[in-house]
């Protein structure tokens, strides 16, 4: 950690700068194939996928997919719910040196189109029940060509194969020669003051948050690993997924969370290590007394969820018998676990983030960058301590990622402080971004698409509460007679379920500064007035389209 001055960058072991592992998951799996193949590798709800049958499956896709063109460097866009599929075509991808792009399922419209567009993929996989929101976008998608198609799908103009037809490609080898620091994923970030851009995940950067969450929670031999978040997200990705690919244990990964059968499928899973999210922590924590939960007293090992209340760990340890809660750490697409606690050290204070890893320096700092003193606020900047621990980079931005990485430092931009021991503390966001539902939410995209309804004039979207609930504060166009619930709905059928606002306020004007951006500090400040709208008290709730709660 910095406060003030620079590290040596010399490791405990005698490492300096540059001198890297240089494993990919890729030889990490070719080396499970070789020892252990029919030693099972991934469970999805039951379904057992060995070593030797994801080696065997993923070469044979890989093969379908170079005859439809693919190659290294190209870009493959994944529509695909938890599953194997996803995990193949993932493989697939990169056994061919090519790109793989994982897209939000709740993406439609502008946001499905921006991110397609952006990544210039021409071969997209595609559950069949999300071709009603993709098939609509293929005019303004020139250069996608091909769409393969899991399940049953519906004709278009544009070549949709079969996934299964696909997947019978042949299994001659495919000669791997996949580097560390060859671009493994683009993963879409919401931005704040312009389009999400593409975070350029390097294979080394996958495997570097993997081995992060190895010594956060150090893997046991034997243990089963579960996991109920998309695996479009990076933290599951690598954090679940690739860890256990790394680790050789097995990782059991659920399609959705259900708070109902939640305890059924970790006693189906066997599963002792859990990654979940904090809204999800909560609900389970407070669920009602089953047969199931109590028959899994004391299975849990390790529950990984952050943020987490002291009340919620409290709960977790007394009343399902967990061993250990682990809720320090922080991270971003960027710059995942960029703060953990080491296995086997003394718990920290519960409200921390942990210390910084030791892959990282950190400094918290104010506007220009200069070390703020210990216990205060600042923004939160890092600085990599050894290649392939961070992002490559913003995808077809290179001023962005300058930007972000001024001063030879990455930027955060979220405000944090440090104690006298070390440890982080968040505070706040530093930008007008929002966070719901588990997701990220560019104010911008959304801003930006509820002013293409023919009847609002301006519009603000902004956190109200604790909880991170979204309040949509509006102007509606002259004579414009439109309900808060007509809004609702319509903004349902145009946005991802995470970001329908529940409260809506219809105003004659925004505040705004002198120079005319609109004060989202007073909105927030604010928070639900005497006018404004709520859904719930409407009876109303958010659809999710194939809904991934439940219970």
């Amino acid at each position: 950690m910095i406060q003030g001055g620079l590290s040596l960058f010399v490791w405990q072991d005698g490492r300096r700068w540059g001198e890297r592992r240089s494993e990919t998951y890729l030889q990490s799996l070719g080396g499970h194939v070789a020892a252990r193949p029919a030693t099972t590798a991934l469970d999805f709800g039951g379904n057992l996928i060995s070593f030797g049958e994801l080696d065997h499956r993923s070469t044979c896709l890989a093969n379908g997919l170079a005859a439809l063109g693919l190659g290294a460097g190209d870009r493959l866009v994944a529509l695909l719910d938890n599953s194997e599929d996803f995990v193949l075509a993932m493989i697939a991808t990169h056994r061919l040196r090519a790109i793989f792009v994982p897209v939000n399922t709740a993406y439609r419209g502008e946001f499905l189109r921006h991110q397609l567009a952006d990544c210039e993929a021409a071969i997209a996989i595609c559950e069949a029940d999300y071709l009603e929101a993709l098939l609509p976008l293929i005019e303004n998608l020139p250069l996608l060509r091909t769409i393969v198609v899991r399940g049953q799908g519906e004709a278009s103009d544009i070549a949709t194969i079969p996934l299964e037809t696909v997947k019978a490609g042949d299994a001659a080898a495919i000669a791997e020669t996949v580097a560390p620091a060859d671009i493994a994923c683009l993963i879409y970030t919401s931005g704040t003051t312009g389009p999400s851009k593409g975070c350029m995940i390097s294979h080394d950067y996958l495997c570097s948050i993997a081995r992060r969450r190895h010594r956060s929670v150090a893997p046991v031999a034997g243990e089963i690993s579960w996991s109920c978040l998309p695996l479009y997200h990076i933290a599951s990705l690598s954090t679940v997924l690739i860890a256990n690919l790394l680790s050789g244990e097995r990782a059991s990964i659920a399609a959705r969370f259900s708070v109902s059968g939640f305890w059924e499928e970790i006693e189906r899973a066997r599963a002792s290590s859990i990654v979940i999210l904090a809204s999800m922590v909560s609900l389970i924590a407070r669920a009602p007394e089953t047969e199931a939960m109590r028959r899994c007293h004391g299975q849990l090992r390790v529950v990984t969820g952050v943020p987490m209340s002291a009340e919620d760990r409290r709960l977790w340890q007394e009343r399902f018998g967990v061993h250990y809660v682990n809720s320090f750490a922080y991270g971003q697409t960027e710059a995942n676990l960029a703060t953990l606690l080491p296995w086997g050290e003394p718990i920290p204070p519960l409200d921390s983030m942990g210390p910084p890893s030791e892959d990282f320096d950190a400094m918290v700092a104010d506007d220009d960058d200069r070390p703020m003193p210990l216990g205060h606020a600042g923004e939160l900047l890092l600085r990599p301590r050894q290649p392939g621990v961070i992002f490559s980079g913003y995808w077809r931005r290179p001023e962005a990622t300058l930007q972000a990485m001024s001063g030879l430092w990455w930027h955060t931009g979220d405000f944090v402080r440090m104690d006298a021991d070390g440890f982080l503390y968040f505070v706040d966001r530093k930008k007008d971004y929002l966070r719901a539902r588990g997701e990220n939410i560019s104010s911008f995209e959304v801003e930006s698409t509820v002013m293409r309804h023919p009847e609002v004039a301006e519009v603000a979207f902004h956190a109200i509460g604790l909880d991170d609930e979204i309040k949509a504060t509006v102007i509606r166009q002259a004579g414009s007679a439109l309900s808060e619930q007509e809004l609702f709905h319509w903004a349902e059928e145009h946005l991802p379920y995470f970001a329908v606002p529940r409260f809506i306020e219809f105003r004659d004007a925004l505040p705004k500064t002198p120079t005319g951006r609109v004060q989202k500090s007073e909105l927030r400040a604010e928070g639900k007035t005497a006018a404004t709208w709520d859904a719930h008290d409407a009876g109303l709730e958010i659809r999710r389209r194939r809904a991934k709660l439940s219970g």
